[in-house]
């Protein structure tokens, strides 16, 4: 487990270095790279995304909404709750912070087998059931 924790830390560093220039946090990090592409999520599911409580989230979209990189919309479905779109900026950068995850990941696992990959991903999983 202390691997897994030093290679998220590790993960957390390259990122922030790779879009220092956005001057983002590692919490909106992780919120931006799970809404690009995704469409308007509820803050439930963007906590199940993200792994953080919902409480925890409130301030990172506060600062996220301030920099007019989302907006909280109601839910027509349900008032009660709000969806997540990214505005035009927010969509921009999304796509670089994803762009920055998916380059991480492929200098990353480049020199992995498709055998050693799936083992990766399946140790993943069930650490994320456990």
């Amino acid at each position: 487990m202390l691997a897994v924790q030093r290679t998220a830390h590790h993960t957390v560093h390259a990122l922030s270095a790779a879009l220092a220039d956005l001057n983002l946090t590692a919490a909106e990090i992780n919120v931006l790279a799970n809404l690009a592409g995704r469409g308007a999520l509820s803050v439930g599911e963007l906590s199940t995304g993200t792994g953080t409580r919902s409480s925890t989230l409130t301030g990172v979209l506060d600062r996220l909404e301030s920099r007019g990189y989302l907006s909280r919309e109601l839910d027509p479905t349900d008032r009660r709750s709000f969806r997540l779109p990214l505005t035009e900026a927010g969509q921009a950068v999304a796509a670089r912070v994803q762009a920055a995850v998916t380059g991480l990941e492929r200098d990353a696992l480049a020199g992995l087998s498709a055998t050693q990959i799936a083992g990766f991903h399946a140790v993943v999983n069930a650490l994320l059931e456990a």
